[in-house]
């Protein structure tokens, strides 16, 4: 049985490929949030978020924001190069569809492979079936089928551990005022409810925005 075709602009293409082009561009966004530096921004601030214990505060759509546009900061050169090797030669014509897809694959896998850690790239290669690359340079011959969910597994990995690092100094507050509470006899009253605003003095005092925007950006190579 033939596949069922459609006409457009005089070319026959089958509908399974319609379908395929149509469910790549719909997944294209979470596509590229996992290829970038938003997961370990997002997961950072989430965590931020809790050990302060400020509930909805900043919202979930600041805390998007934030994310998108320093990883837009993060990724600017690569973006860059991008553009320049492969965006700008497709749209003046001196490359195929094929070749700009190969020139465009390059930079990104090249700074996800920066990102990952060669453990996490082994045990992909093994689930694989596929050697494990020597260097760095044989890695850039590894599929993308390999590189991103590595890349993903060290990004989870390290954002977790920036979190655990996070919430230490507002454990330790939670401890104190629950031991000076205790020791008072004031044990009705939610301990939160006092360490609140000594968690907040603590991260205006040390200018925590900007001091956690700089630690993530520069802890990218």
């Amino acid at each position: 049985m033939q596949d069922a075709l459609i006409n457009i602009n005089g070319d026959q293409v089958q509908v399974l490929q319609i379908l395929a082009l149509t469910t790549l561009i719909s997944l294209l966004p979470s596509i590229l949030v996992m290829m970038t530096s938003f997961t370990r921004y997002i997961i950072v601030f989430s965590f931020l978020r809790s050990a302060m214990g400020t509930q909805q505060t900043p919202p979930n759509m600041v805390l998007v924001g934030m994310a998108l546009f320093l990883t837009l900061f993060t990724m600017a050169p690569v973006f860059g190069e991008i553009n320049t090797t492969a965006y700008e030669p497709y749209t003046a014509g001196e490359i195929s569809q094929e070749e700009f897809l190969d020139r465009a694959e390059g930079p990104i896998k090249d700074f996800m492979l920066r990102q990952t850690e060669t453990t996490s790239i082994h045990m992909y290669c093994d689930l694989a079936d596929m050697s494990r690359p020597a260097d760095g340079d044989a890695a850039m011959d590894l599929p993308m089928r390999v590189v991103i969910p590595a890349f993903m597994t060290s990004e989870l990995k390290r954002a977790f551990e920036i979190g655990f690092f996070l919430y230490i100094p507002f454990m330790l507050i939670d401890i104190v005022v629950s031991a000076t509470l205790m020791s008072m006899g004031m044990i009705m009253l939610p301990p939160s409810m006092i360490s609140m605003p000594f968690k907040l003095l603590l991260f205006i005092t040390l200018n925590g925005w900007e001091l956690l925007f700089s630690t993530l950006v520069q802890g990218f190579r």
